[in-house]
C-alpha cells in the first residue's frame, strides 16, 4: 500500500470524526505550547527616505530582513494566497476541503499529487523547523496551526510566513529574497518576479534558479498559469512575463556607508534600525568616486569624502575609504573621515576671518611677506621664497605661511582654537598648549571636523553641528566669525584658480598638504553644500609629490559634479560688508603692523646646507647647491674669498665647485649680515 495515501486518508477521516469531539479538540488546541514566533532579523541602516544603505546578517549567518505585509507588492500577496492557500482568509488554520482533495487524489493516483498544507501550517513548520513527511509531524503542524489562528490575526500569521520562508542559500523572508535575487524592495516586483518568489520556497531544487534554471522556470511558469486560471493575471501578461530572464545569482546586499554604519551601530548596539540623514544616491556616487580617485592616484592610496548640507548640517554622504574590505594595501577598514591628521593649510581661512573681525586686516590690507622670527620659531613659506609687500587677499589665495602666522600671533593661538571649538570641532594639540604652528597644521583634526568648520564659514560664520543619524537633534554651533568676515573669506577662496578643466568662481575652496606629504586635502562649498576630500595613506607614510592642489582638488570639483547637475550660487555679501580698494581703507587697515608680541625681523642669514664641517661628494661638472635660512634678500656668496654669486633673490643657490679639499663659504645678505661654513669637497 502507498504510504502517502494512507496517512492522507487517515488524516481526512480523523478530521471528520473530530467534529463530534469538539470539546476535547478545543481543550487540546488551547493546551498547545507554541514555539517562539520571533525570529532574529537583520539590523539595517536606512537613508533619509528609508532606502536600505547597509544590512547585517543575523547571528546564524542568514539574511533575514524584517517585513510588514504593507511592505510587499499586493499582487505578490494575491499570487501567494491563490497558489498556496486560496481559503487562507476563511479557514481556522486547517482547510478540510484541501485535505480531503489531497487524500482523494492520493487514493486515485496511488501517490501524493497535491498537498493539503495551509499557509498557517507552513508557518507552524517554519517556526518549529520540523518535518512534514511523517504522521506525527503533520499532526503537530495541524495542532500548532489551529492554536496560531486562535491567538493571532491573519495578517500576523502572513507576516510570519513572509519573514521566515526559505528563498535559497542563506536567504529567508520575502524582503531579503527581493533584494537578494532582484536588488529591489518587495513592493516593486514584476509579475514574473513575484511568481518566481511564490514558487521558490516550495522545493529545494527551485530555490536556486541560478543553478537549476529549468526547474525554476517551470515552477515560475506554473504559478503564472495558475494565476491566469484564477483571474489574477491576464493571459497576455502571463505570456509576456514567461519570457522574462531568471536571475543569474544572488546579488550583494546593500553595504553603503559601511564605516559610518559600524560607528552608529556601536553607539546603539541594541537598535534594530539605524535611521540616517544620508542620501543613498549621493552616497553611492561618492563611493564610486573615491574608488576611481584612489585607483588613479596609485597603489596604497586611499580616499575619504564627506558631503554635508550647508544650512542644516545633515551629512548626506560619508565615505571612510576607497575600499571598505578590498585591497589590503589601501587599509580600507580604517575610517579616514574620523582619523586624526594634520590639516596642513586648511585652518588659514579661519585665522583670516578672525583677523577681519578683530579689525587687524581687510582683504585689501597690505601685509609684508618676509623673514621673521617669533622667539625660536622662524616660519618659512612652502617654496622658501618671499613676496615682500602683498595684499591679504593674495596671501590667502597663495597660501603663504608667514602672513598667516603674523596674524595668528596678533590674535593669539588660543583664540583660534576657541573658534574651532565654537564651530563644534574637536582638536588635538600636541602638548596641550596651542602655539603658532597651529596656523600651518600643527594640531590634529579629522576630515569630519574640518567639514564642520567650513560649514560655519559657508553658513555666514555660524555653522550647524553635523549629524548623520535622524535621532540626533539639529543644533547650531557657536559663532565663529561675523557674517561679513565669513563672506570676505569665501569671496577670497572663490577667486582661487580651479583645477584644469573645472569652472572658475563657482566654489570657495582651500587645499592643504601636511608635513612630509602625508595628507592631501581639499575642502570647499557652494551655496548649498560643503564637501571635504582627504587623500593619502591611512598608515601615515609619506606620498612623495602629493599636494592637495594637484591630488585632492580635482576630486573635490568632481564630487560636486557627481552630486548635482550644477553648482549653487554663492551668497551675496551682507549689506554692511566693507568692499573698497586698499586706498579707500581706513588708515589702520591699509597696512598690517604687529601690535605687541616678540615678533622681530630675522637676524643674520644661515647656511642651512651644507652645514659647517660637512664632507660633500659632488659629481664632476655638477654645481654645489647652497640652501639658506633667514636673512634679507639679496644674497651674495664668497668661496675662499672670491665672489661666486651676487644679487641673488632665492634661498637655493647653485655655485661652481671651488675645487677638491677644504673650502670656506660665506653668505652675505642685503643688510650686510653674514654666515660662514668650512666644508670638505670630494
Amino acid at each position: 500500500m502507498i504510504r502517502p495515501a494512507r496517512w492522507l486518508f487517515g488524516l481526512a477521516l480523523a478530521l471528520g470524526l473530530g467534529a463530534g469531539l469538539r470539546a476535547g479538540v478545543d481543550d487540546w488546541i488551547d493546551a498547545t505550547r507554541l514555539p517562539p514566533a520571533f525570529s532574529e532579523t537583520s539590523v539595517e541602516m536606512h537613508d533619509r527616505a528609508g532606502v536600505p544603505l547597509r544590512v547585517w546578517q543575523v547571528g546564524d549567518g542568514l539574511w533575514r530582513m524584517a517585513v510588514r505585509v504593507a511592505d510587499v507588492d499586493p499582487e505578490f500577496i494575491a499570487m501567494l494566497v491563490r497558489y498556496e492557500d486560496k481559503r487562507f482568509w476563511q479557514h481556522a488554520g486547517v482547510d478540510p476541503l484541501a485535505l480531503l482533495r489531497a487524500a482523494g487524489q492520493a487514493v486515485l493516483h496511488g501517490r501524493a499529487v497535491s498537498g493539503g498544507s495551509t499557509l498557517t501550517m507552513q508557518v507552524a513548520r517554519l517556526l518549529e523547523d520540523g518535518s512534514t513527511g511523517r504522521w506525527a509531524g503533520k499532526l503537530r503542524q495541524i495542532r500548532v496551526a489551529l492554536a496560531l489562528e486562535r491567538r493571532m490575526d491573519k495578517a500576523s500569521i502572513l507576516q510570519l510566513y513572509l519573514t521566515n520562508a526559505p528563498y535559497g542559500g542563506n536567504v529567508e523572508g520575502i524582503r531579503a529574497a527581493a533584494y537578494g535575487w532582484f536588488g529591489k524592495p518587495p513592493r516593486r516586483l514584476t509579475p514574473a518576479q513575484a511568481a518566481l518568489l511564490v514558487a521558490l520556497p516550495q522545493s529545494p531544487e527551485t530555490r536556486r534558479p541560478d543553478r537549476h534554471p529549468e526547474a525554476a522556470r517551470a515552477a515560475r511558469d506554473a504559478v503564472l498559469a495558475r494565476m491566469v486560471d484564477a483571474g489574477v493575471l491576464s493571459e497576455v501578461v502571463a505570456q509576456v512575463e514567461q519570457r522574462a530572464p531568471l536571475p543569474d545569482g544572488l546579488r550583494a546586499f546593500p553595504r553603503l556607508a559601511a564605516h559610518l554604519g559600524d560607528t552608529l551601530r556601536a553607539e546603539a548596539p541594541g537598535a534594530p534600525l539605524i535611521a540616517t540623514v544620508l542620501e543613498s544616491r549621493a552616497q553611492a556616487a561618492m563611493e564610486d568616486l573615491a574608488r576611481a580617485a584612489a585607483r588613479r592616484a596609485g597603489a596604497r592610496i586611499s580616499t575619504a569624502i564627506v558631503v554635508a548640507d550647508r544650512a542644516t548640517g545633515d551629512v548626506i554622504a560619508s565615505v571612510g575609504s576607497a575600499d571598505y574590505a578590498g585591497s589590503p594595501g589601501r587599509e580600507g577598514y580604517v575610517d579616514m573621515t574620523r582619523a586624526i591628521r594634520s590639516p596642513g593649510s586648511l585652518l588659514k581661512p579661519v585665522i583670516y576671518g578672525l583677523a577681519f573681525d578683530q579689525g587687524l586686516a581687510h582683504p585689501e590690507t597690505i601685509i609684508h611677506d618676509g623673514p621673521v622670527r617669533f622667539g625660536q620659531y622662524a616660519p618659512q613659506n612652502f617654496d622658501g621664497q618671499f613676496r615682500g609687500d602683498i595684499r591679504v587677499r593674495e596671501a590667502l589665495q597663495q597660501s603663504l605661511n608667514i602672513p598667516v602666522v603674523k596674524l595668528a600671533e596678533a590674535l593669539g593661538p588660543a583664540r583660534v582654537v576657541a573658534a574651532l571649538h565654537r564651530a563644534g570641532a574637536q582638536v588635538r594639540i600636541p602638548g596641550g598648549r596651542p602655539g603658532l604652528a597651529i596656523s600651518l597644521g600643527g594640531l590634529g583634526m579629522s576630515l569630519r571636523d574640518l567639514v564642520q568648520v567650513y560649514a560655519a564659514l559657508a553658513n555666514g560664520g555660524t555653522g550647524p553641528v553635523l549629524r548623520e543619524a535622524q535621532a540626533a537633534p539639529r543644533v547650531m554651533g557657536g559663532r565663529v566669525t561675523s557674517p561679513e568676515a565669513a563672506w570676505q573669506v569665501g569671496n577670497i577662496l572663490a577667486g582661487l584658480a580651479p583645477p584644469p578643466g573645472a569652472p572658475a568662481g563657482v566654489l570657495a575652496y582651500k587645499t592643504g598638504t601636511s608635513y612630509g606629504h602625508r595628507d592631501a586635502w581639499a575642502i570647499g562649498y557652494d551655496g548649498a553644500h560643503v564637501i571635504g576630500v582627504w587623500m593619502g595613506r591611512p598608515n601615515g607614510t609619506p606620498v612623495p609629490g602629493a599636494f592637495g592642489g594637484s591630488l585632492a582638488a580635482p576630486v573635490l570639483f568632481e564630487a560636486f559634479g557627481r552630486l548635482k547637475p550644477a553648482f549653487d550660487r554663492l551668497p551675496p555679501p551682507p549689506p554692511s560688508t566693507l568692499i573698497v580698494s586698499g586706498a579707500d581703507l581706513p588708515m589702520p587697515l591699509r597696512r598690517f603692523e604687529a601690535r605687541g608680541g616678540d615678533m622681530a625681523e630675522a637676524s643674520a642669514p644661515e647656511l642651512a646646507f651644507p652645514p659647517d664641517g660637512a664632507r660633500v661628494l659632488v659629481e664632476p661638472g655638477a654645481p654645489l647647491t647652497l640652501r639658506l635660512r633667514g636673512g634679507t634678500e639679496p644674497f651674495s656668496v664668497l668661496a675662499n674669498g672670491a665672489p661666486v654669486a651676487r644679487g641673488v633673490r632665492a634661498r637655493e643657490i647653485d655655485i661652481g665647485v671651488p675645487g677638491p679639499g677644504f673650502s670656506t663659504l660665506v653668505v652675505i645678505d642685503g643688510a650686510g649680515r653674514s654666515d660662514r661654513v668650512t666644508i670638505r669637497l670630494d
